[in-house]
């Protein structure tokens, strides 16, 4: 009777024992998810009613601000001493006028149309040349035509502004024309980044002004009245800010770097 007792204790004692080792097993495998960490307790800091006044008068002001300048901010002027005069062509008949006005009263030497492919905003039938159909207005508008030179970019399909000035430097090269200074004439919101780009193509070149040219109709009204002027005034903002910060995913601001297949012509 005592050695069956002593054998069954025995047996128990190891049973408990592996049960024991078990639950500990189970306990171990229900900790390693633990181990990985991926949440994590930590105290969150609430803004006061003070600071949440402070966040939201920063807020205020900084809509306010961008709603009073920031339109000009990206239509600015800096009109240089006269020399070339470079005019986007595809800013339409009222702009060449204003660019007209600009060239005749600055004593420029030279006026350069610039563009590639047009997209219907001159009511054309079939896509052209903003170039070519810009140095035409502008020797309708009286300018002589042995003053105005066509630089038309054919690769237009990204990074316009960049290939139109790519295709003014070669326009000038092509004509021995070594200026020291050209102003480029735009339309409002595209001024500073058209200057900035042609600054980078030409950084080895001619300094180079930007005249932000303000439509009448832009002066009887704020630009957030308007929806194109608001589309207009984003785009112009994001496209700035990733010339800017990103130099609009370019490798290479070089005008000799090729990839652009320009041409340089004098109007028919």
């Amino acid at each position: 009777m005592e050695t069956r007792k002593v054998h069954g204790d025995v047996c128990g004692v190891g049973i408990k024992q592996r049960a024991t080792r078990a639950t500990a097993s189970v306990l171990e495998f229900m900790k390693w998810p633990m181990r990985l960490r991926l949440l994590r307790r930590r105290e969150v800091l609430c803004p006061t009613w003070t600071g949440s006044l402070c966040v939201v008068t920063v807020l205020i002001a900084l809509i306010v601000t961008c709603l009073t300048y920031a339109e000009s901010f990206l239509s600015v002027t800096h009109r240089l001493q006269p020399d070339i005069l470079v005019v986007e062509g595809w800013i339409g008949r009222k702009g060449l006028d204003a660019a007209v006005d600009e060239f005749e009263r600055g004593g420029y030497r030279y006026i350069v149309a610039s563009g590639g492919l047009t997209s219907g905003l001159w009511g054309e039938d079939e896509p052209t040349s903003y170039a070519e159909m810009a140095g035409g207005e502008m020797i309708r508008l009286g300018v002589p035509k042995e003053r105005v030179i066509v630089a038309t970019a054919e690769n237009t399909e990204s990074h316009r502004t960049f290939e139109s000035a790519v295709a003014v430097w070669r326009a000038l090269q092509s004509a021995g024309i070594s200026p020291k200074r050209l102003n480029v004439f735009t339309v409002g919101p595209h001024a500073r980044r058209s200057g900035l780009v042609f600054s980078k193509v030409n950084s080895q070149g001619p300094k180079v002004g930007v005249l932000g040219w303000i439509p009448a109709e832009y002066k009887t009204e704020p630009w957030w009245r308007s929806s194109d002027r608001s589309r207009e005034l984003m785009e112009e903002t994001a496209g700035y800010l990733y010339e800017v910060l990103l130099n609009s995913g370019r490798r290479s601001n070089s005008p000799v770097a090729g990839g652009s297949s320009d041409f340089v012509q004098r109007p028919n």
